[in-house]
């Protein structure tokens, strides 16, 4: 075993060899859109976004199901249709899963990935000079919470979907090519931005200064606040991390919500170094996507992160 739980890493990393290791991890959660192929895509993302945060390459999966005993079949096809495209597009095989009764519809997938085990991208990697990009806007949580509310506006909702069913492939291609620039990444998902960030910085005994202005927020993200559309997860993030914070007076109080806001199929956090960071920009730029260095590795000190 190289990568375990002790370090709050995305997923586990098992060393078969010089030159392989697997990547394994599990994911699984009820419906956040109404639409059931666009569940199992979202579903497919958020669990294939594991692997790539540690440098691995999806390879096969196994889908998990639960479904009411007396739901239309029907829906069923379409979520495991929705999973399925984007496990295609991801060049994961699906060999197999497991299904029960239930009378609450979840679905997910256990992904197995590869990886050089001289390549992985673990949480404890960030090195002091690094800088940190983001690879998707966030505001999930938050939008979703609208959606379920019924106060979301169309383009909140179109904005939300695009993001949470694009994979994080292109990133971690558009990272593999910097090689051993990279040092660290994780995925932003149900612990919000500084959740893992603090994961980040302990994993890797140092203190993380992170730009508020520079952070890129979803269609609806900040109305959605502002309409009360808070989620539970969101509350208890803050409630568990903000210690661990100390925010510049400039800061709003929107603003801190949202960085505690739980993504669903969130993007990356890549620790760079800062010679190499605005290749990756490039870099990712040219295969479609588009990332933004929000923050600075610096050494450990008190508060763990600060947030201008």
């Amino acid at each position: 075993m190289l990568i375990g739980f002790d370090t709050a890493d995305d997923a586990g990393v098992y060393k078969m060899s010089p030159e392989l290791a697997l990547v394994q991890t599990v994911d699984f959660f009820t419906p956040i859109v109404d639409d059931p192929y666009t569940f199992g895509q979202i579903a497919a993302v958020n669990a294939l976004s594991d692997v790539y945060a540690m440098g691995g390459r999806p390879i096969s999966s196994l889908a998990m199901v639960c479904f009411p005993d007396k739901q239309d079949l029907r829906i069923l096809g379409q979520i495991l249709a929705g999973g399925l495209s984007k496990m295609i597009e991801a060049g994961c095989t699906v060999i197999g899963g497991h299904s029960v009764r239930d009378e609450e519809i979840k679905f997910g997938y256990a992904v197995t990935g590869s990886v050089h085990p001289d390549r992985i991208l673990a949480n404890s990697g960030a090195k002091v000079g690094d800088l940190l990009v983001l690879t998707k806007a966030i505001g999930t949580g938050v939008i979703s919470t609208a959606i379920k509310q019924g106060k979301a506006e169309p383009a909140w909702i179109e904005a939300v979907t695009k993001s949470m069913t694009t994979l994080n492939k292109l990133a971690a291609e558009a990272a593999a090519e910097l090689g051993a620039d990279v040092h660290g990444a994780t995925d932003i998902t149900g612990f919000g931005l500084v959740g893992h960030a603090r994961e980040v910085a302990l994993a890797s005994n140092v203190s993380l200064r992170i730009d508020s202005t520079k952070i890129p927020l979803l269609a609806g993200a900040v109305e959605s606040v502002l309409a009360g559309c808070v989620p539970a997860g969101l509350k208890a993030n803050r409630e568990f991390a903000e210690c661990a914070v100390e925010f510049d007076p400039k800061v709003s109080e929107i603003i801190k919500s949202l960085l505690f806001d739980p993504q669903t199929a969130g993007g990356l956090l890549l620790s760079i170094s800062a010679s190499a960071s605005h290749r990756f920009l490039r870099e990712f730029q040219d295969r479609g996507g588009d990332a933004t260095i929000v923050g600075a590795v610096l050494p450990r000190a008190t508060p763990l992160i600060m947030i201008l």
